[in-house]
């Protein structure tokens, strides 16, 4: 078997690649581990716990592949405020949409969601997809790439693209080497039902252990929903996994303050290992890592996926450019151009999350100190705080055609 591109990973931000190049005339296609199936969604289901902060340019970038109504009429939650204190101080600042005269922030849409719509979207496609392959071994081929699935079957293609995640086989089989380390947290995520509406606001306080998000979602009326994301040190995270749920829906609204009432319910739970992982090099002949296989952040923003979203947008016009040019895209000097201008903004977004994530959780007086006048400071100065609006909405930087407004 062999096509033109073969993309590893068929989550979200391997099939937004695929559909982004799905006009150019080359074959296409998608390896995965699982059975590619679109599930039936029924609306009284409940919450999947991963969910992404999805930015205006994730939006846009969905939107234009034909992708955005099906996750609307699955379950999306926007949000037009996002509300950040300190837990140890009085710091706190509040941004919103309507200083730029938008609507919304963004919006929180369970993984799931995003992922089917997706799918479906790539089965009414001539894309490819061979489901319940596992890759077992990677090597060079003549230009290209020879991949022996673990059933035996081989596949050939002279562009690969690794979009297999924070744990890519792809990755480690080429021998793409990594800066990484461990943040020393766990992340809780589930999700919850408040006492009080969340007010369609992203809450985020900082604690001594770290970063506690309540994220909206759209609960069945008259309840009170949130996806949450509790990041904390591993001992502390055992112990809050072996709570019943009584219990850690008392220790969850007391850490949160109670600020939207209290909490009445919380579905099971899963606990994450948080690490930092960025490949030195996004791109070899014939070979190109996007979203996690490249990079994986702190999930302290929710920005992960919107950075993978870019990654795809980017690489495809990268290629469209080439392509149009009848350049070969394998080429390495061709795949270097994604990785000049993907690789900056990356790295720039998590020294951000780096800086935010050690800024909280320091100890001395004096740190706490300026990061509670920081806070405040910068909640004071409105061209600041609009400069961060626009940078949600997918309004600055440098936005491939797919993203652009």
């Amino acid at each position: 078997m062999q096509a033109d591109v073969i993309i590893v990973g068929a989550g979200m931000v391997g099939s937004t690649l695929a559909l982004a190049l799905q006009d150019l005339g080359l074959e296409i296609l998608i390896v995965d581990g699982g059975a590619l199936q679109v599930a039936p969604f029924a609306a009284d289901a409940p919450f999947e716990p991963r969910v992404s902060a999805l930015s205006g340019a994730s939006q846009r970038i969905l939107q234009r592949l034909g992708v955005w109504s099906a996750i609307e009429a699955r379950r999306v939650s926007p949000y037009g405020e996002m509300r950040v204190w300190d837990g140890s101080g009085t710091g706190q600042i509040h941004f919103s949409a309507a200083s730029v005269h938008a609507d919304v922030l963004g919006h929180i849409v369970e993984n799931r969601v995003v992922q089917d719509a997706l799918l479906s979207r790539l089965h009414d496609s001539d894309i490819g997809l061979l489901g319940n392959a596992r890759l077992e071994q990677l090597r060079r081929s003549g230009d290209g790439w020879l991949l022996t699935l673990t059933d035996g079957r081989e596949v050939r293609t002279p562009l690969l693209v690794a979009a297999d995640g924070a744990n890519s086989a792809v990755r480690r089989l080429a021998g793409c080497a990594t800066r990484e380390w461990d943040y020393l947290h766990h992340a809780i995520v589930t999700s919850v039902r408040c006492a009080e509406p969340h007010q369609a606001t992203a809450w985020q306080r900082f604690t001594d252990d770290g970063p506690l998000a309540f994220l909206p979602l759209q609960g069945p009326p008259g309840e009170h929903w949130c996806s949450i994301v509790w990041s904390t040190v591993p001992s502390e995270a055992e112990r809050l996994m072996q709570l019943d749920d009584a219990a850690f829906c008392a220790a969850l609204g007391r850490t949160f303050e109670h600020r939207l009432g209290e909490v009445l319910h919380a579905d099971p739970r899963l606990c994450i290992p948080l690490r930092q992982r960025h490949a030195k090099r996004y791109v070899e002949e014939g070979l190109v890592l996007i979203g996690d296989a490249a990079h994986s952040i702190h999930p302290l923003a929710g920005q992960g996926v919107n950075l993978g979203f870019l990654d795809a947008a980017v690489l495809a016009d990268v290629l469209q450019h080439a392509h149009g040019r009848g350049e070969r895209l394998a080429d390495e000097r061709v795949l270097s151009r994604y990785e000049r201008r993907r690789m900056p903004h990356n790295l720039a977004m998590m020294a951000a999350m780096e800086g935010f994530e050690r800024l909280f959780q320091a100890d001395p007086l004096p740190l706490r100190l300026l990061r509670n006048i920081g806070l405040d400071w910068v909640d004071g100065l409105p061209e600041a705080k609009a400069l961060f609006v626009c940078q949600a909405l997918g309004l600055s930087g440098d936005l491939p055609p797919l993203a652009r407004p």
